[in-house]
């Protein structure tokens, strides 16, 4: 099988793994303390959990404390709930989902619109009680990299604070500055239920989660020593290697590009983390194509939405019609993706699409 599917989640690094065996000793092994319990096997949990959360951290802003969650959902929940009540939280149209529906539970939600090469600016205004801002860096559809930076400061401006999603941007490029971040490990080679929020120094947030009083008072539930390791190691790992996978990846993407040269791209092709390939081939049924390409893992859209029969409300916002975004297909690659492994892909998925055009 060829995996194609980055954005949904991404292979566990080996560096990973080896670092959360340890923690997951039974019987007779020393690695299954508490890291909340007070004992020498306690402690030495406790000390996994810290080390991990320095290697975290060395892919974040300065100035700033990791908190540990169960991923970044959950992060996202926490920034959005314990940030405050009452007022709007403004948020792009093509955030996931864990924004989107979260911001709508949570009070007022107002969307900003995001141009035809899937970018969010700030020529737009915020509604005047505006107390958070919430647009992503990477996005998971179709990779688009937004102007943070400027709607940190339009957040600032009035008064508000800035989460960002970085799920699909943090060990792969540098995360942006804001107030608070959410991020996710399995979305850079680490273990699935783990994630972290990064807050800002000096900012105060509610318990969303009540009980034992864990993660700063903040975020209550014993911690896994052996997925926290692992995110750590992922972290490390991918900090390392930043380079070495971006250019890895710039390579695959323009091969990519030549052998889907008859397919239009969605989304921008330059502000664009180029592990993500968004393509359209009018009058595609890509269900069909999915199941006539069984051996190629790809995605007809979010991998959170896939089996819903809903349209892709980040194809929608980018303007393309109902018919253009359900002929629309998501390869992802990166690090453990080979040259040999995008051409046989495209080769399955080109002869497939011509199949149909018969």
């Amino acid at each position: 099988m060829i995996y194609l599917d980055y954005q949904a989640t991404t292979p566990l690094a080996p560096e990973a793994r080896d670092a959360m065996l340890r923690w997951l000793d039974g019987p007779g092994g020393t690695g299954f303390g508490n890291p909340h319990s007070p004992h020498r096997m306690g402690r030495q949990a406790k000390a996994a959990i810290e080390l991990a959360r320095e290697q975290v951290a060395a892919l974040f802003p300065a100035g700033g404390k990791v908190v540990f969650t169960s991923g970044a959902t959950e992060a996202i929940n926490l920034a959005i709930r314990g940030s405050g009540k009452g007022g709007t939280v403004s948020v792009s149209a093509i955030e996931h989902a864990a924004v989107l529906d979260t911001a709508q539970d949570a009070g007022k939600r107002h969307v900003l619109n995001v141009a035809a090469d899937g970018q969010c600016n700030t020529k737009q205004d915020l509604p005047a009680d505006t107390r958070l801002v919430c647009v992503m860096q990477v996005n998971n559809e179709i990779g688009t990299i937004q102007p943070t930076l400027e709607w940190h400061r339009k957040a600032k401006e009035n008064n508000a604070l800035y989460l960002c999603d970085a799920v699909q941007a943090y060990g792969k490029i540098e995360v942006t500055g804001a107030d608070m971040i959410a991020i996710s490990a399995h979305k850079f080679h680490g273990p699935k239920g783990v994630g972290a929020l990064w807050v800002r120094e000096g900012l105060d947030l509610d318990e969303v989660q009540t009980g034992g009083g864990q993660e700063f008072g903040i975020r209550s539930g014993t911690l896994s020593p052996a997925l926290i390791a692992g995110m750590g190691a992922a972290a490390a790992e991918a900090k390392d290697r930043l380079e070495q996978d971006r250019d890895h990846v710039e390579t695959l993407w323009k091969r990519a590009r030549e052998l889907f040269e008859g397919w239009e791209l969605n989304g921008s092709a330059e502000a664009r983390w180029h592990g993500n390939l968004n393509i359209r081939r009018d009058g595609l049924d890509v269900n069909r194509l999915m199941s006539d390409c069984r051996e190629v893992m790809f995605s007809a859209g979010s991998a959170c939405a896939s089996g819903s029969g809903r349209t892709s409300h980040v194809l929608e916002a980018i303007g393309l019609s109902k018919a253009q975004a359900k002929s629309s297909i998501r390869l992802g690659f990166g690090r453990y993706t080979t040259m040999d492994e995008i051409e046989q892909a495209a080769k399955a998925i080109n002869s497939a699409a011509r199949e149909q055009e018969l």
